[in-house]
């Protein structure tokens, strides 16, 4: 399956190759002044036709400042710790601002880490924020070893860790429930870094809870079928050669024929825009498409442990989840105050799935749990976007800073 789509891929890029240097000529200016005869559309198709495919590179987040009060401050990113499977990136501000240390945690579910630029954009002027930037499988060498949900649990400590005490998590979707894992691990132990904050957004917690179409794909057939019709090999031209994975660009088309007509919609709109010349449009869309497109590949052990453990299992929520071989338990954590977040019309995951963390984390005093149901937001409105920064974000802050 994967030697396939990449030789298609392969193919498509030469023609790719030859739309930007053909889009290139039509937007020279002797090209230009024949427009108003309708080159504008020819040179749009051009565009779209450069455009058409996926990235397996991760696009750079672009943070280059940060306003804080009246005073833009330079931010560089810093590598502060590197595993084979993931960077945490330290989104460092020039000269260093003294604010609430805080660990994001985004998903690795076939898009790269960028999908949270937005989200650390909002929270960089008032906290000092670390990411994980999970590395595309491909590029993984099967000697860096097998990554499961006990080494996303293992990573997450490590940089919680490394961090130090007084930091806060904030996890978003599918890494809800390894952090959630995390933090009781650590709290159990003792741990001298647990967080003093854990933020959940929009993840399956509890998947039994308000199925959606997402949760029902995955109990609708074993466990043995996902390993054997969407589990591919890495072709032999990658670094990571012959390693299992559950390539992006399946994770990607599963997503955008959950909502297909909204992307047909959508580059309809990005060619009018091309064609017309309303480039800020053109540039918004083209810009989103861009970081959508840029898909990674999962590690198998990973994608099928978390299937059959968080989808069909539902372990942590009926207190089955094992960490290197011992319960995990939610129960341990009362140092750590809690804020779990939902929106109303999330397709991805259902209204009462994440608020279950609130009911695990029993050892956690009553005032020093919250929850916050965002109204007309679906799944991306929770972590970007104007409610996320206006509604949500301040609710965020006000449980890190009260907690600092």
């Amino acid at each position: 399956m994967y030697q396939m789509y990449q030789a298609q891929a392969d193919a498509a890029e030469q023609l790719r190759v030859w739309a930007r240097a053909t889009s290139a000529l039509l937007h020279s200016p002797f090209a230009e002044a024949f427009a108003p005869f309708g080159m504008g559309y020819v040179t749009a198709g051009y565009e779209m036709l450069a455009r058409a495919g996926f990235s397996h590179e991760r696009t750079a987040f672009g943070i280059d400042s940060v306003k804080i009060g009246d005073d833009d401050v330079p931010v560089t990113e810093e590598v502060a710790d590197t595993t084979p499977f993931a960077t945490l990136l330290h989104f460092k501000k020039v000269p260093a601002i003294q604010l609430p240390r805080v660990l994001l945690v985004a998903p690795m579910s076939g898009h790269f880490a960028t999908l949270l630029r937005g989200t650390v954009k909002t929270m960089l002027p008032d906290h000092d924020v670390y990411l994980t930037d999970w590395h595309n499988a491909r590029d993984v060498s099967l000697d860096d070893g097998a990554f499961g949900i006990d080494e996303y649990v293992a990573h997450v400590i490590r940089f919680l860790e490394k961090i130090g005490s007084g930091a806060h998590v904030v996890a978003v979707c599918q890494p809800c429930v390894p952090v959630l894992a995390a933090v009781a691990v650590m709290a159990e132990s003792g741990s001298d870094v647990q967080p003093r904050t854990m933020t959940l957004m929009a993840g399956p917690v509890d998947a039994r809870v308000s199925p959606t179409r997402v949760n029902e794909l995955s109990i609708s057939h074993p466990i043995e079928w996902f390993e054997q019709n969407l589990i591919a090999t890495v072709p032999a031209r990658f670094r990571g050669a012959n390693r299992r994975v559950y390539p992006g660009f399946i994770q990607l088309l599963a997503f955008v024929s959950m909502n297909l007509e909204r992307h047909v919609e959508a580059h309809w709109e990005l060619y009018n825009d091309f064609a017309t010349g309303e480039t800020e449009k053109a540039k918004t869309i083209a810009s989103f498409y861009d970081e959508y497109f840029s898909v990674a590949d999962l590690p198998a052990e990973f994608y099928l442990e978390t299937v059959k453990s968080i989808f069909q299992d539902y372990e942590l929520a009926r207190g089955l989840l094992t960490y290197r071989g011992r319960r995990v338990n939610p129960a341990a954590i009362e140092r750590t105050a809690l804020l779990t977040v939902e929106g109303e019309r999330d397709d991805v995951c259902g209204i009462g799935q994440t608020l279950a963390a609130q009911d695990l984390c029993t050892g956690i005093r009553p005032y020093r749990k919250r929850h916050h149901l965002q109204p007309g937001v679906g799944h991306y409105g929770v972590f970007s976007g104007r409610r996320w920064s206006h509604s949500i974000y301040p609710m965020v802050r006000n449980l890190i800073l009260s907690s600092d």
